[in-house]
């Protein structure tokens, strides 16, 4: 397989353009919303779409999150055999709230159930299995491990963070350098490097050894690669009207590992993900609505009967 993207999927009610946030008892209507799914799929799908064979690993229950992602990842060409399936609930559940040009979420993650594996560990076996070219991820506490295992397979790692992440600061940076590709946006990079501007956050980020791509929104990108360069990449970022910026950062890898496996330098890659990047962000929803069929850019029509219901969709349900 050419890519594998690990962790967890989500369902995603997204609501955009609201005038502001609802206060405790407030209600506020949007005419825009859409259903869409995020998490592991978002970059294997950009992935796919630049024809990569891509997968996920992740776990996927019986509840209408995994199969919505279930569904998509047919409709995309998404391989999900590396995944894990179990009875009951496995998906997140996240509702996003696009206002004045930002985003705020509220997230339900299915507890898991006692005497499950731990997921890391799973992933290690995948790893070994599979044997990607590439992997990408979300560096994390219990992450080194398996990026120790990548790099013994000759497997090349993008890692990505989270804001929040700088909590475990050292855990973290111990998964960078162990890393091919780190891409952070420029609000993470700072936060992780405690410094007081992108332009010395870059600076010391460096110092770790890997290949740096920082994204930076309309802004395009920066690159520090190993050989000691650093030059800013606007090429590629369109003139969209920004509807929602979930799920940006993950079609940029996506797309940004199908260039580099194409034998693209991390500059030239990172053309590609400011292209998936911007159409991103013009779309509602991590993936797109997946709800909307063509119309809405997603191209497939929905299959599930418990997901019709949700989506309103007319006319009988199958059987």
């Amino acid at each position: 397989m050419d890519m594998i993207s690990f962790g967890k999927v989500f369902l995603e009610l997204v609501f955009g353009r609201l005038p502001r946030l609802p206060g405790p008892g407030e209600e506020v209507f949007t005419d825009e919303f859409a259903i869409s799914c995020g998490g592991a799929v978002t970059s294997a799908a950009a992935a796919a779409a630049a024809g990569l064979r891509a997968g996920i690993c992740t776990v996927l229950g019986d509840d209408v999150g995994s199969l919505v992602v279930t569904e998509h990842c047919a409709a995309v060409g998404v391989d999900i055999t590396p995944s894990e399936r179990v009875a009951g609930p496995a998906a997140g559940i996240t509702v996003v709230l696009n206002f004045d040009g930002d985003r705020g979420f509220v997230t339900h993650l299915p507890p898991v159930p006692p005497g499950r594996p731990a997921e890391v560990e799973r992933w290690r076996s995948v790893l070994r299995a599979q044997r990607p070219s590439w992997c990408y991820l979300h560096a994390g506490v219990e992450v080194a491990p398996f990026l120790r295992d990548a790099r013994e397979l000759g497997c090349k790692v993008m890692l990505d963070t989270s804001l929040g992440d700088e909590r475990d600061r050292e855990a973290i940076i111990e998964c960078v350098r162990l890393a091919d590709v780190f891409v952070p946006n420029a609000d993470e990079l700072v936060r992780l490097t405690g410094e007081g501007s992108v332009e010395s956050a870059v600076s010391a980020a460096r110092a770790w050894g890997t290949t740096l791509v920082v994204t930076r929104g309309a802004a395009g990108a920066v690159v520090a690669d190993r050989d000691g360069s650093v030059c800013e990449v606007t090429q590629g970022v369109g003139q969209v009207p920004v509807r929602d910026l979930t799920g940006a950062g993950d079609n940029f890898a996506g797309a940004m590992i199908a260039a580099l496996l194409r034998g693209a330098s991390p500059s030239d890659a990172a053309v590609a993900g400011n292209i998936a990047g911007s159409r991103a962000v013009s779309l509602l929803g991590a993936v797109g609505d997946v709800a909307g069929g063509a119309q809405a850019g997603a191209g497939w029509p929905l299959r599930s009967k418990v997901f019709q219901a949700m989506a309103g969709v007319p006319g009988p349900l199958p059987r």
